[in-house]
């Protein structure tokens, strides 16, 4: 895979001057383009916000003091605009500390007073178009990672699924009879391929969550009846580790509907109830339903009770994080928490956990019911 240098050669910093009184625009103009600037004016902030839907500039200076909409509605709309990429916003005031704080706190990334001194005014410009500068290069090495791990996960996958194929051929004897010793390493290797395609598929999916590329499809869904499967699924798991595996819901009537991706949502249960019976050496696992509220709104809780080893309160925060896979020794790759969040999340819903080093965790999902 090939990409492009970061070092490129850079266009004109273009810069967007906004002010209502034609002679301080077109005096900052003259500067700014005798030192190699492009610029653009707008003598309104509706003109400015015209402006930047059209072409965003590499910086904005913009004066605070306008009739019909000031320099902090100005500010407050380009930051409140996730499509725009970032851009400085360089104010100008005449007025005193107060006004200042209110445009920082509105989102603005500098300030100089009026009347302008040239030399400080250039200076403010050159460290706020570094500032955009760096950001852009952090963005683009952002981009490029995330390219890269989109091409590495589906060229990875070909040869595993490849490789799947080929084993359980093997397994099935198509190839000539197996001595046992052969037999028991090839299980060795399906289930070391399967762990590795596994890892490889939720990869993908982490990342199709975090490019925004994630298209779910959302229907009834009965939360009860999928639990019932994931944990059918799931039992002959704990069964191997002589563990209780224990379903509880409220009403056996009760509706638990939802309207959801089923295929997210299943992906979730498996992960949390996988990762209790994983982690769990003695005891239960309990998976618990019911009906309660969140935000004002009617929710259905999903509660995943282990009686393992717990979780250091030092671990919790950073729990649901991508590659954070804690300190147990059985720790896997840390991608299943942080995508069963993004799903919860694309839910509208929360997942949370609480635990303590040898109590045993208990997880919670909130799904909102539409």
């Amino acid at each position: 895979m090939n990409y492009r240098p970061l070092t490129q050669t850079r266009n004109v910093d273009r810069i967007l001057v906004v002010d209502d009184t034609p002679d301080n625009c077109l005096l900052i103009q003259a500067i700014l383009q005798d030192e190699g600037y492009e610029v653009e004016l707008a003598e309104s902030g509706r003109e400015a916000l015209d402006k930047i839907d059209q072409a965003p500039p590499d910086l904005v200076l913009l004066d605070v003091m306008m009739p019909g909409m000031d320099g902090y509605e100005v500010t407050r709309r380009i930051r409140d605009n996730i499509k725009l990429p970032f851009m400085p916003i360089l104010l100008t005031t005449a007025y005193d500390q107060p006004s200042v704080a209110q445009g920082l706190d509105t989102g603005a990334d500098d300030f100089i007073r009026k009347p302008v001194h040239f030399d400080e005014l250039l200076a403010r410009v050159r460290a706020l178009l570094r500032l955009k500068h760096s950001v852009d290069e952090r963005d683009q090495i952002a981009r490029q990672r995330e390219d890269f791990v989109s091409r590495l996960t589906h060229d990875l996958r070909t040869p595993l699924v490849a490789a799947d194929r080929m084993l359980d051929l093997l397994a099935q004897g198509v190839m000539g009879e197996l001595s046992n010793d052969v037999q028991e390493a090839i299980s060795i290797m399906v289930r070391s391929n399967q762990n590795l395609l596994t890892m490889v598929n939720m990869l993908l999916e982490v990342y199709r969550y975090e490019a925004g590329r994630k298209t779910l499809t959302f229907s009834p869904v009965n939360l009860l009846d999928l639990t019932q499967e994931v944990i059918e699924e799931l039992s002959p798991l704990a069964i191997d580790k002589q563990l209780e595996l224990l379903f509880e819901s409220g009403n056996p009537s009760e509706d638990y509907s939802i309207k959801g991706d089923r295929i997210e949502l299943r992906r979730v249960l498996t992960n949390l109830i996988g990762n209790a019976i994983k982690f769990t050496d003695q005891g239960s696992v309990t998976v618990r339903l019911s009906k309660t509220h969140m935000s004002s709104t009617a929710a259905v809780k999903l509660e995943v009770i282990d009686t393992g080893p717990g979780i250091p309160l030092e671990e919790q925060s950073t729990l649901f994080e991508s590659f954070n896979s804690g300190k147990h020794k059985r720790s896997g790759s840390g991608l299943g928490l942080h995508l069963s969040r993004r799903i919860a999340q694309a839910h509208n819903g929360t997942i949370s956990v609480r635990s303590g080093a040898g109590e045993g965790s208990t997880f919670t999902v909130l799904l909102p019911i539409h």
